[in-house]
């Protein structure tokens, strides 16, 4: 489990985290979800202690990260594919974190099969696509058989096969009572995959709640209908007390009914349908409805010019000292580090 109690991170008057509280069960895929500039990133480096919180705390199944003895065995995370020592084999660059917390050499190999590259293994990771490089770093968080796993756009450069198997392992993962916490911004794969949501916008905590909650409360569903004799139908609906407002091509759209109740209706009156359906809000509807006032970049179409960053540290800046270089951004050694190329 992971814990997280009051964390904050200032960064000059810019606050990124915001006295975040919340904990990640074992057992369920929980996706973290925000807008860009939400925290989220910040948020997931001080989980592995690459960051130092201003205030609050994070524990990891009771301690600090900087408590655990041979860390990969207790979480692993896959933060920044590209950590990797470009100039190492996919193996060797395995290899060096297995030795820094004593991992056997043999399950070196292990992940590399599971990942699909072991066909790859002796080449330096240098020369990987993108994707690759996706699916080592993935082979690094498995890599001490982790009861914790954390992942930060693990499908990015990945083929719909890989995104496939991405999403069926972290599912397997979880039903084995393993902790999965997975950031990304691809909506459509999220629905598909995360039981629970937190959810994020400026550093504050928006949501922590069901994927079907969160998608119910946030966003709107309702019958859609459709029929060359439209005015009769709303007229119909409307004389058994359902409202419907009309949306353009012979279409209704009703809130306050079902379409069991509305194709009843039809059929008694003898009106053709030619469309009934329910239309459920996806995730990406409900996201942008909860997070409309905390998106902090806005891009404007036309003739404008885009809205400035608010003042701060840029995000993705190479000196930022969230993402920038320093002992963060390599593969490392030493059980202190040891995920920071995971």
């Amino acid at each position: 489990m992971i814990e997280l109690d009051g964390l904050t991170k200032r960064y000059g008057n810019k606050i990124a985290v915001d006295h975040l509280s919340f904990r990640v069960r074992p057992g369920m895929v929980t996706g973290f979800l925000g807008p860009n500039g939400a925290g989220k990133s910040t948020t997931m480096r001080m989980m592995l202690g690459l960051d130092n919180p201003t205030s609050g705390s994070v524990r990891i199944d009771g301690k600090h990260y900087r408590e655990l003895q041979e860390p990969l065995k207790h979480i692993g995370a896959l933060l920044d594919a590209k950590s990797m020592h470009g100039g190492r084999s996919a193996y060797n660059n395995l290899l060096c974190l297995a030795q820094s917390n004593r991992i056997p050499a043999s399950r070196v190999s292990e992940v590399l099969e599971t990942v699909g590259l072991g066909a790859v293994a002796k080449r330096k990771s240098k020369g990987f696509s993108l994707g690759m490089g996706q699916r080592l770093g993935i082979a690094a968080a498995l890599l001490g058989d982790p009861e914790i796993l954390m992942f930060d756009e693990p499908v990015n450069g990945l083929d719909p096969e890989g995104i496939h198997w991405i999403r069926n392992l972290m599912k397997a993962l979880a039903a084995e009572g393993r902790t999965i916490f997975v950031s990304s911004h691809l909506m459509s794969e999220m629905a598909l995959t995360a039981d629970h949501l937190i959810v994020i916008g400026q550093g504050r905590l928006l949501a922590d709640t069901t994927m079907a909650d969160f998608i119910h409360e946030n966003s709107r569903s309702y019958v859609r209908v459709r029929s060359p004799e439209w005015e009769r139908l709303r007229d119909t609906l409307h004389a058994a007390g359902i409202e419907s407002v009309e949306s353009g091509e012979g279409a209704l759209e009703i809130d306050g009914g079902t379409p069991e109740r509305v194709g009843e209706l039809a059929a008694e009156h003898r009106i053709v349908l030619h469309e009934l359906s329910s239309q459920r809000a996806s995730l990406e509807d409900a996201f942008m409805q909860m997070t409309a006032g905390s998106v902090e970049y806005h891009a404007h179409s036309g003739q404008g010019t885009a809205q400035p960053p608010a003042a701060g540290p840029h995000w993705g800046d190479p000196w930022d000292p969230r993402t920038g270089p320093g002992p963060a951004s390599g593969s490392g050694s030493g059980s202190g580090d040891t995920t920071k190329g995971a």
